[in-house]
């Protein structure tokens, strides 16, 4: 295999015409250059400069090895850039997936401070739920995975998505109720779910982790849960709420846009949570952007808690 410095070597005196001329230029000894062009010939397997009475001239291999040395040492300038500029964080890329309610509120705040802070790194996001989004991360399809896991849930659920992954926690997102305005447990500040046996609900998927949530609170409390509308839409679950056919459980992460004509309660200690992480894949490298990347969504997190936890102590 040819080597790069060699090269460098060789188009030197190719352009300076001596062997103690290339060697001034590169701030080696004349001996230096000799054993670097000797070696390279060895590699090449033919002889690249003519030594003779009048000088040094490349042969016809010498040539076409330098016009190809001029591309390759091009392109390793470029390669060296590019690599410095990924790790002074003026290049490079992080790819994100996020589920809504956290790409609606937690992710542009995130996406944001990043970009003020490190403009030349490419970003983009697409939207997907933990079962799709983790196994995009596992194969390398994005760098960041935002997903929740609910604490109470089984371990087991989570099993088969938390294998070769990592998680940095973000934050804790409690489920509310919420309810129609006429509803009788409406003018209650705190709710338990035990109250809500024979509730029709809305739920999501079945199949899901929130569908899964719904129906494990509601055993939890004593009883199974009527469940007349499915929806992961939390705009359709208002609607339905505000439409006074069922209820509904609402996580912290979507009360940013309530609808006026839905009362909001908490369950108290009850509640079911889920705690919001980003996720990466273990084992594997992270670029100092997507490290980067970590690092503003953590604290983005944890200053978004804050800002919830004060709100609701002053309702």
């Amino acid at each position: 295999m040819l080597d790069a410095k060699r090269l460098r070597v060789l188009r030197e005196v190719a352009a300076r015409g001596s062997f103690s001329a290339a060697a001034e230029a590169l701030s080696y000894t004349q001996s230096a250059v000799s054993q670097q062009i000797a070696t390279l010939e060895r590699e090449a397997g033919t002889i690249l400069l003519d030594r003779g009475a009048r000088g040094i001239r490349l042969t016809d291999a010498g040539r076409a090895l330098v016009e190809h040395a001029d591309a390759i040492l091009a392109r390793l300038a470029a390669a060296e850039a590019e690599l410095e500029a990924i790790a002074g964080l003026r290049g490079g890329r992080v790819r994100i997936a996020s589920f809504p309610t956290v790409g609606a509120t937690l992710v542009p705040v995130a996406v944001a401070e990043f970009t003020r802070a490190h403009p030349d790194v490419e970003l983009s996001l697409v939207e997907a739920e933990p079962e799709e989004s983790i196994p995009r991360l596992k194969s390398g399809e994005i760098e960041i995975a935002l997903s929740f896991e609910y604490a109470t849930l089984p371990r087991a659920v989570y099993e088969p998505l938390r294998e070769g992954i990592e998680l940095r926690h973000l934050l804790d997102d409690p489920m509310y109720l919420a309810l129609h305005p006429d509803h009788p447990l409406a003018r209650r500040p705190d709710v338990r779910l035990a109250d809500l046996e024979g509730e029709a609900w809305i739920q999501g998927d079945p199949a899901g982790l929130c569908g899964a949530m719904h129906r494990h609170a509601c055993q939890s409390a004593g009883f199974e849960p009527r469940v007349g509308f499915e929806s992961d839409d939390y705009n359709v679950v208002q609607g339905l709420v505000a439409a006074g056919v069922a209820i509904s459980l609402l996580p912290m992460l979507a009360l940013t846009n309530v609808r006026d004509d839905i009362v909001i309660r908490s369950l108290g200690p009850e509640t079911p949570v889920r705690r919001v992480s980003a996720s990466t894949a273990s084992g594997s490298y992270r670029s100092p952007a997507t490290e980067a990347m970590l690092e503003t969504l953590v604290g983005a997190g944890r200053r978004y808690a804050a800002q919830r936890r004060d709100l609701a102590m002053a309702s």
